[in-house]
């Protein structure tokens, strides 16, 4: 973690101890502002502190003399004193109790003055054996919604996200890749098969010099502990570095296990299959092969179960796919989901299939790059269009437009784009899905528009059939191209809505409108289910990257991922489509 996010965390709980302790109003509203402002930075401002550059400090919003005296205590001793002494007073577990979603500071010192409620633990308890419901306002419902927030906690606590892992991942490989002896080296594991959260991370190597490998791994910078260092295998503990960027500051695991595997070069094949996984993939692989009088483990494919002679294949996975008899499972679809029962798998969706991003934001509503910055980006990726799709007015907290601001806006955009070379600029919105399923502008004001991203963002615990209704409506509006990341869930931080999906899905089709694969690591809304039964139906889907900020076009691999684990083929992702075909759709929708 970095030192404005640290910085953030620790000035959030001074907030949340001293509401704890029934401190001062203003001393709280202070520390709340400070982790505010700090996890908002885009620079560092560890050297200022370092520098006690008080003047600089307090020159950023929200930062006034004392928070930037206390800037300077943590950079200079690793630690606030004011924190350290209300650290002592409040148990460490109330501030996961704090952390359950539902449960504010005033509840959580009532459970702890009253019925000593100290952690988690406490909290399960005082749920089971009734004390919690005679506090006040702690009807059936609201324990019921506390009792879903600490299992739904408990069972996404621990694992990383996609975008996290992956650029570790990356990071690893190119550090094994420079090391001398290597022949090659790449990740595996559920990393590898991009799927949405990581348990650890794997990374195979295949070297002429094993010492030298062992060497460069365990003593990689961020690593912490190492855990075992043996001749085939080496874990190590990794501490996560400063995510930055949008949603960044988020709770999550400060450090990841790594480990390294270290295989033989003409066995490479069978370990990554093996340790790429899944686990009930390679169980069917397996089966089929014993089948056939065959044997398959992470050093090759052998006949009749003799794994001490000569394998039939090992160094290559589509050697070891042939020999088996099926087609070479792309590693996204290897997920004991009938895979390996088809003659010919489809062509997924890749990256480089991406010629469009119809759903980025501009400073004009919450996003950070200017129109010209951003149409520069997609110009380097080879897009031959970009949607601008700021925010609309019911969006307060993200400065979303008002119905002035946005013609001006779609005014502004089109003459740009006569002066674009090479890129075709369309004036969008993200416009609110309210509550009642209408959407934010008249509809004059949306027959204006190049492209209508409808998104779900205020509402997310409605009930499934609420839900549906609601995301029906917006879909079977004449305007709409776009339903935005259907749910609005953020993995492991809010379960977002549950819709039917199936007539979310059905409706898309009959009514011509792609629904989005939200291709934000924390989002990855449409999920990989949600887009195989869209892709079984005929549904039209769209990948966009949701720009904010310039690191937010890199995010596109994790939709393409998500994509490929839905089964989807550029064909039917809108964003693939050639310039003509794209606008042709854009424009029947007028």
């Amino acid at each position: 973690m970095g030192f404005n996010q640290n910085a953030s965390v620790i000035f959030g709980q001074i907030g949340q101890m001293l509401e704890l302790l029934g401190g001062d109003r203003f001393r709280v509203n202070a520390a709340n502002k400070a982790a505010r402002e700090l996890k908002a930075q885009t620079q560092d401002l560890e050297s200022m502190a370092l520098d006690e550059d008080i003047k600089g400090l307090t020159a950023i919003e929200g930062i006034g003399k004392g928070t930037a005296g206390k800037l300077v205590e943590l950079a200079q001793t690793g630690e606030i004193s004011e924190h350290v002494e209300l650290s002592a007073k409040v148990p460490s577990g109330l501030m996961e109790v704090l952390a359950v979603p539902g449960l504010g500071p005033k509840t959580a010192k009532l459970m702890w003055e009253d019925l000593k409620i100290e952690s988690i633990e406490d909290l399960k308890k005082g749920i089971a054996d009734g004390s919690v419901a005679g506090l006040p306002r702690m009807g059936a419902k609201t324990i019921e919604n506390i009792t879903a927030a600490i299992e739904f906690q408990e069972s996404s606590g621990g694992r990383l996200h996609l975008g996290v892992a992956r650029p570790i991942a990356v990071r690893f490989v190119e550090l094994m890749e420079s090391v001398e002896g290597t022949i090659r080296a790449d990740f595996a594991g559920s990393l590898r098969r991009g799927e949405e959260t990581i348990g650890d991370i794997d990374i195979l190597i295949a070297t002429t010099d094993a010492d030298a490998a062992r060497e460069a791994f365990v003593g990689a910078e961020g690593v912490t502990r190492v855990l075992a260092e043996g001749d085939t295998k080496c874990s190590v503990r990794y501490k996560i570095g400063d995510l930055g960027g949008r949603f960044s500051g988020m709770a999550g695991p400060e450090e990841v296990q790594i480990d390294l595997r270290i295989v033989e070069e003409n066995a490479w094949g069978a370990a990554m299959c093996y340790f790429t996984g899944s686990k009930d993939h390679n169980v069917a692989l397996r089966k089929l092969a014993i089948k056939q009088g065959m044997t398959l483990n992470e050093y090759g494919l052998f006949k009749d179960s003799d794994d001490r002679g000569d394998p039939i294949a090992c160094e290559t996975e589509a050697g070891i796919y042939s020999a088996i008899g099926i087609a070479l499972v792309p590693p996204t679809l290897r997920q004991d989901r009938g895979e390996i029962q088809y003659e010919e798998l489809p062509d997924l969706i890749e990256v480089e299939d991406v010629k469009a991003d119809l759903h980025t934001h501009t400073v004009d509503s919450d996003g950070k790059l200017t129109l010209e910055e951003s149409v520069k980006i997609a110009q380097a990726r080879g897009f031959h269009t970009l949607a601008v799709t700021d925010h609309s007015q019911s969006s307060v907290i993200a400065n979303g437009l008002k119905p002035d601001r946005l013609r001006a806006q779609i005014e502004m955009i089109r003459e740009f784009d006569q002066q674009t070379k090479g890129l075709t600029v369309l004036a969008g919105s993200e416009v609110d899905i309210l509550v009642d399923g209408s959407l934010d502008y008249d509809d004059d004001l949306l027959n204006e528009l190049d492209v209508v991203v409808a998104s779900p963002h205020a509402g997310l615990k409605a009930k499934p059939k609420q839900a549906t209704k609601r995301l029906l409506k917006a879909i079977e509006h004449p305007a709409v191209h776009i339903i935005g990341h259907p749910t609005g869930r953020l993995i492991g931080r809010r379960e977002g809505l549950e819709p039917d999906m199936n007539e979310l899905i059905a409706a898309a089709v009959e009514h011509d409108v792609a629904l989005e694969i939200n291709a934000h690591w924390l989002r990855l809304d449409l999920r990989d289910t949600h887009v195989r039964a869209a892709v079984e139906a005929g549904c039209k889907i769209a990948i966009d990257c949701d720009v904010h900020r310039a690191e937010d076009y890199d995010n596109l691999i994790y939709g393409v991922l998500t994509g490929q684990r839905g089964r989807l083929t550029a064909e039917q992702c809108v964003n693939c489509w050639g310039k003509t075909r794209l606008h042709k759709w854009l424009k029947s929708k007028r």
